[in-house]
């Protein structure tokens, strides 16, 4: 009976604390909040608003990867990460290109 127990929950020292949780959970709280009170209070321009919102949730991303997913943590966390920064870079390879196509156009005109 124990063999077939331990399978699944064999490594609990992956997950994260308590105090992580709370971290992870006052910083997502944060990162929602600033970026709210800059559209509600009309503090930056468009273009301000714009970027600030983006920052903030990539910054956000990365909370939730690193606190909540733990994405660093485990056997595997090297792998985890070369794997999302590999995505990341094809990510942003493909809008990239996307965006300087649909610049550079010259056919449509």
């Amino acid at each position: 009976m124990s063999q077939l127990h331990t399978g699944s929950h064999e490594n609990h020292d992956a997950h994260g604390s308590l105090k992580s949780y709370i971290i992870g959970f006052a910083l997502s709280i944060i990162l929602t909040i600033i970026p709210l009170v800059a559209v509600m209070n009309h503090m930056l321009t468009k273009t301000g608003t714009l970027v600030l919102i983006l920052f903030m949730a990539v910054l956000q991303f990365g909370v939730q990867l690193f606190f909540f997913m733990h994405v660093k943590e485990g056997e595997n966390a090297r792998w985890n990460i070369m794997a999302l920064i590999f995505g990341l870079v094809i990510l942003l390879t493909i809008v990239a290109g996307s965006i300087w196509i649909m610049t550079y156009n010259q056919v449509a005109h």
